[in-house]
């Protein structure tokens, strides 16, 4: 099957490497993006959509976090205008990412910027674009296990960890995809932006990809904070890890915690940053997940063993916090027959 392109233009993408990037990406991007023109669906005398190069700071050989050299094909100072830049995800070490390493990079993505380029960023890339400033005081996404890393980094972005792509900027130019393979829908959709929905929707078939429709919510997994230093706090937040279960668990914290209940509620939502009823819900929907994704249970079963005697409350709240109702997060999730032992 052969498709024109939605524009006659073909588009200059600079995909950015760095030490720090991950290879699968970066691979996965500059694959799926030339996947037009790799599988015959352009036309034979029609203009690719995308010619992609990959860039960095110094051309030649360049060796990723994993170990696996590549070949970056243009230095970044002898690239004066570019469509469009995509960072790839990096793999932030125990010391997290480190800023002001790549100077010259964060001017030169400024200066594509104010060219016209969009700016995007897979995953943990958007540490590095962050240092631009251009997504100060707008609306972001990055992968769920970096969101407070990043926050305590760059305050001034609004992150939607859950969220899996996320278009900002007042061109729409600011384009950053949620944790992991989520880059596929970015990939997906600066296709469908550039060269129509019908060759996006072609490209998915081909290389079996879909698109995240259900968001991140299933995928996270809840980690109340305990880096606050309220002690009596703590003390229930650990109770409530073996005993979420329980009938009434907030009343039995309070009683438990020897503090009057307005005291309690409100020194356990400073410290946490949650009521302690949402608390202990998002401790139940947790190991709700594990028997759904473990067990053949039945959801009933399951609704009665993390603590609700009403399923279908139990079915309303677990579709409220993960997106998914539970026989569908069990399909998306279970271990298949042929993976178990």
């Amino acid at each position: 099957m052969t498709l024109t392109a939605a524009s006659s233009t073909t588009l200059h993408v600079s995909l950015v490497a760095v030490p720090d990037a991950v290879i699968s990406t970066l691979a996965g991007i500059l694959d799926v993006m030339n996947g037009a023109a790799m599988m015959g669906l352009v036309e034979a005398k029609a203009k690719p959509p995308f010619q992609i190069e990959i860039v960095g700071e110094e051309a030649g050989a360049l060796r990723l976090v994993s170990g696996v050299p590549i070949d970056v094909q243009q230095r970044i100072d002898h690239i004066a205008a570019t469509d469009i830049v995509i960072v790839p995800s990096f793999l932030l070490g125990p010391e997290g990412w480190q800023t002001g390493r790549y100077p010259r990079l964060v001017a030169w993505l400024r200066r594509m910027h104010e060219g016209g380029a969009m700016l995007c960023s897979a995953c943990s890339g958007l540490f590095l674009l962050a240092e631009t400033g251009l997504f100060d005081g707008k609306d972001a996404t990055v992968h769920f296990a970096y969101t407070n890393a990043f926050t305590a980094l760059y305050p001034a972005v609004t992150v939607h960890p859950e969220r899996v792509l996320v278009i900002s900027g007042p061109r729409e130019e600011l384009v950053c995809s949620g944790a992991s393979t989520t880059w596929h829908d970015m990939a997906l959709y600066l296709i469908a932006r550039h060269a129509g929905a019908t060759m996006a929707q072609e490209v998915a078939r081909l290389f079996a990809l879909q698109w995240h429709q259900d968001g991140l919510a299933p995928y996270m997994v809840f980690e109340g904070k305990s880096d606050h230093g309220d002690n009596e706090v703590l003390g229930a937040q650990q109770w409530l890890a073996q005993h979420f279960s329980v009938a009434r668990p907030v009343e039995e914290m309070i009683k438990r915690s020897k503090l009057a209940e307005r005291t309690f509620k409100r020194r356990f939502t400073a410290a946490t940053g949650i009521a302690p009823l949402e608390y202990a819900q998002r401790l139940r929907i947790e190991d709700a997940k594990r028997r759904l994704e473990r067990t053949d249970a039945a959801v009933d079963e399951i609704s009665w063993r993390v603590g609700y005697e009403d399923p279908a409350f139990f079915r309303r709240l677990f579709k409220r916090t993960t997106g998914m109702a539970p026989g569908a997060y069990r399909k998306r999730f279970c271990i298949p027959d042929f993976a178990r032992s």
